[in-house]
């Protein structure tokens, strides 16, 4: 796993983390012109204020599970699951940006349509905003495979990440109380994790000592 900072924050212990994701995003889009189309956060971090606000002004998704104190809204059974109001599971159609609607229809692998006293009047795809819920429906939303696998294959990663810098650099065992020295110590370890990607980045490759007794693919050259 590669960690390489694009922007990095020193704030006081009493500065919420929820609070750094707008001005990161605001800060790629004045830097770079450029900011990430997908944010994976930690679940207890990020207020729906937060979210909100990348959805509308960038058309950022940020992405986190739901929390267990959150209620479920229509059509979520769970976070990975939506379904309509007779049972029938839903998958997502897609997001609608003119009527800011995301929409759902009948999943057709398992169709309960055929026994719902409701099927003749019933459309079989229906719309939900996402202001909704900023978690389970937001711009992409948590029942997605999309959205599922970035929870598996991302998420893991944000803890590996605090304990490189935590633990390996020992952070965890320093107290600063002087800004001149949180600035300095700050860039330092920046500084690490930068020099750190370059070496991997730049590793020379590893002999394979047994090359010579691999097997190979032969060659018929008959002078055509």
């Amino acid at each position: 796993m590669l960690l390489i900072p694009l922007v990095s924050w020193v704030t006081p212990a009493n500065v919420s983390e929820g609070g750094l994701l707008v001005p990161s995003v605001r800060y790629c889009e004045q830097r770079w012109s450029w900011w990430p189309r997908y944010v994976v956060a930690d679940m207890g971090y990020l207020a729906a204020a937060h979210k909100k606000t990348c959805r509308e002004r960038w058309r950022v998704a940020v992405i986190t599970h739901l929390r267990a104190d959150m209620k479920l809204v229509e059509p979520f059974e769970a976070e990975d699951r939506a379904a309509c109001p007779q049972g029938q599971p839903l998958r997502w159609l897609g997001y609608d940006p003119r009527d800011d609607y995301h929409w759902f229809g009948v999943d057709e692998s398992t169709n309960l349509c055929s026994i719902c006293w409701e099927a003749s009047g019933c459309p079989r795809q229906f719309p939900y905003p996402p202001a909704n819920h900023e978690t389970l429906l937001g711009l992409l939303p948590l029942n997605t495979i999309t959205a599922q696998r970035l929870l598996r294959k991302v998420r893991p990663w944000i803890e590996p990440a605090q304990s490189y810098e935590k633990n390996q650099l020992g952070l965890n065992q320093m107290f600063f109380n002087s800004l001149r020295l949180t600035w300095c110590m700050s860039l330092l370890a920046d500084s690490i994790v930068l020099l750190r990607a370059h070496a991997l980045l730049h590793a020379p490759a590893q002999p394979q000592l047994l090359r010579e007794l691999a097997m190979h693919q032969g060659e018929l050259d008959f002078g055509f």
